[in-house]
């Protein structure tokens, strides 16, 4: 049986189809870079989303928490390999992103025979100062593009630029800043998944006459409102709760990755309630 190029184009309309509409109704991930160093920010129901990957380099994905996982631990082999075989030095997200995951992805993303990741993720790199942290959003399909001083990675390409573009002129001089910002650019990804012009009449008819299609973790549930700050509120009030990495930039601990507790994210939270 003959396979041609219209063949293997309508395949991966059909695997970009298959993965998009599972990870439109993710999580959004928010990266923020400032003074006191990098702010990775989501919101999750069920197991964790962001991981420290190295000295000074962490991750945040939304999609299947399987294959979340999957790129985590290639993500810390790839990284604990290149340093252990040449440098800590020459460990970077730009070689981690673009010569250890992206060519692994796209071989399993262009496999016919193979089911394709369903995940979108951020990397981060922190460095002396801000203007030269490094930022990386990975796609399913092993594209890759950089940022500079935000980045997210949200269910829809529209619904990361609109995220991004809301927070990029504004600069935090602190960490509760950085967290008012995430969260409202988590709110704008959350809710801006396409332009006005596409009626969501037209997923609700999808959603309707489909009602048990596959979704990712956490990411079924009731409509989300066209408000950020709505939208925030209403994923708290269902359960969900913030889960925020920092990679401080003047600490004297050895780790300079750290999960935020409760009591730095309560004076935000409390904007919320």
């Amino acid at each position: 049986m003959s396979y041609n190029l219209y063949d293997f184009n309508n395949a991966v309309q059909q695997r970009n189809e298959y993965v998009e509409d599972r990870l439109k109704d993710g999580s959004p991930v928010v990266a923020i870079s400032f003074d006191e160093g990098i702010l990775l920010l989501t919101l999750r129901t069920t197991q964790r989303k962001v991981f420290e990957v190295y000295d000074r380099l962490m991750m945040g994905a939304l999609g299947k928490q399987s294959d979340i996982e999957t790129l985590r631990l290639a993500a810390i082999d790839s990284a604990h390999k290149e340093g252990f075989e040449r440098s800590p030095d020459d460990v970077s997200v730009q070689r981690l992103v673009g010569f250890g995951l992206s060519p692994a992805i796209r071989r399993v993303y262009n496999d016919q025979y193979a089911i394709p990741l369903t995940v979108r993720a951020v990397f981060a790199e922190m460095h002396r100062s801000s203007g030269e942290d490094h930022l990386f959003v990975l796609n399913y399909d092993g594209e890759f593009r950089s940022a500079s001083g935000v980045a997210v990675a949200a269910g829809t390409p529209y619904a990361e630029e609109q995220a991004e573009t809301s927070i990029r002129d504004t600069a935090p001089g602190s960490l509760r800043e950085a967290l008012k910002m995430a969260l409202s650019a988590w709110g704008v990804g959350r809710s801006q998944l396409s332009p006005k012009s596409a009626s969501r009449d037209e997923d609700d008819y999808e959603r309707d006459r489909d009602p048990l299609r596959d979704r990712t973790d956490e990411d079924s549930g009731p409509a989300v409102s066209d408000d950020p700050a709505v939208a925030v509120r209403e994923a708290l009030k269902n359960g969900a709760v913030i889960e925020a990495g920092l990679l401080q930039r003047n600490t004297i601990r050895e780790s300079k990755f750290r999960l935020l507790s409760d009591q730095d994210l309560e004076g935000v939270l409390a904007e919320y309630r």
